[in-house]
C-alpha cells in the first residue's frame, strides 16, 4: 500500500526515521558533482549518496578500492554546494576506517568539515564496530552497509548475491541489530535475498535502504549513471534503466561532429 508523500523542506536523519515509522518509502541516488546533484535534489530525491562508486563511474577503475579520502571530499563538496533539500551521505573510502578507530574518526571529521556532508557511510558489521562507535561518539551520523560490500570484493572474489546460506544470513541479521543498537541511523543492504532483507527491515526501527534487496525494505538506492543509462555494460537484475542516455548522448555528439565538419554549426543565427 502506498503512503502519501509529505512535503519535507529539508531531509535530516530524523526525517528518515520518521518516514519509516509513517510507512513512507525513501528514495536515494548517487551523485558525484554539482551539476548532477542539482538535478537530483531538484527532482525530490530524499538522500544523495556520494558513493565510492565514483571510483568506477567517474574515474574508470575496476573496483571502488582506489579512490582516496581527498577525492571523496572533492566530490562531496561539489554535491553539497548544489543541494537544498536532500540529505547528503558520504562514503568513507577503503583504508580510511577499517584498521584503526582513531583513523576512522579523523577520516569522518575531515569529510564533515571539508565537504559539508551530513553523514558518513561505511561497510561492515561487528568487525568495524569500534570505528563506528568512535565516529558516533563525536556526533557524526553513520549509515551502515551490509550484504555485498564492494570494498571487500577481493575477499569475496565475486559480486554475486550474499547471505544465501544460513550462517551468513544469521551474521547479517546480528550485525544489523548491532548497528541499530550502537546508534546508526540507517543501513544499506546490498544484493541479498529479498526475503532476508524484508526480515531485517521488520526487525529494526531504523530505515533499511536496499539495492538488489527486493521491495520489502524501507527505501531504494541506485547509481545515478546506471539508472539513467549512461553506463551500458552493467546489467544486474535489480537495475531499472529509466533512460538510455548512452545512446542519446552518443547520437547527439556524433551529430555535433557532423555539423562542425559540414560548417553547419554555427549558422548565421548562432554567431555574433
Amino acid at each position: 500500500m502506498s503512503v502519501a508523500k509529505k512535503d519535507y523542506k529539508r531531509i535530516t536523519v530524523k526525517t528518515l526515521v520518521d518516514m519509516k515509522a509513517n510507512g513512507e518509502k525513501i528514495s536515494m541516488l548517487t551523485a558525484y558533482d554539482y551539476t548532477m546533484a542539482k538535478i537530483v535534489d531538484g527532482a525530490g530525491v530524499d538522500v544523495i549518496l556520494v558513493g565510492d562508486s565514483a571510483s568506477n563511474v567517474m574515474a574508470g577503475h575496476e573496483t571502488t578500492l582506489p579512490i582516496t579520502l581527498d577525492q571523496m571530499i572533492y566530490h562531496a563538496a561539489g554535491v553539497v554546494r548544489a543541494i537544498e533539500r536532500s540529505l547528503v551521505v558520504v562514503d568513507l573510502p577503503f583504508g580510511s576506517y577499517q584498521s584503526d578507530p582513531k583513523e576512522a574518526l579523523r577520516s569522518a571529521i575531515r569529510i564533515m568539515k571539508e565537504s559539508g556532508g551530513h553523514a558518513v557511510k561505511l561497510e561492515g558489521g561487528k568487525e568495524v564496530k569500534e570505528s563506528i562507535k568512535r565516529i558516533l561518539n563525536a556526533g557524526i551520523p553513520v549509515m551502515g552497509h551490509l550484504g555485498l560490500t564492494p570494498q571487500s570484493i577481493y575477499k569475496f572474489g565475486t559480486y554475486t548475491v550474499r547471505a544465501k546460506e544460513e550462517e551468513e544470513a544469521d551474521k547479517l541479521k546480528e550485525d544489523a541489530l548491532m548497528l541499530e543498537r550502537i546508534g546508526c541511523f540507517a543501513i544499506v543492504l546490498e544484493k541479498i535475498p529479498a526475503k532476508l532483507a524484508k526480515e531485517v527491515a521488520e526487525s529494526i526501527s531504523i530505515p533499511v535502504i536496499g539495492i538488489g534487496a527486493g521491495n520489502g525494505v524501507d527505501g531504494q538506492v541506485l547509481v545515478l549513471h546506471d539508472m539513467l543509462g549512461m553506463t551500458h555494460e552493467f546489467h544486474p537484475r535489480f537495475l531499472r534503466r529509466y533512460m538510455n542516455l548512452y545512446e542519446d548522448m552518443t547520437s547527439s555528439i556524433s551529430q555535433y561532429v557532423k555539423d562542425v565538419k559540414a560548417v553547419d554549426f554555427p549558422n548565421d543565427e548562432e554567431q555574433y
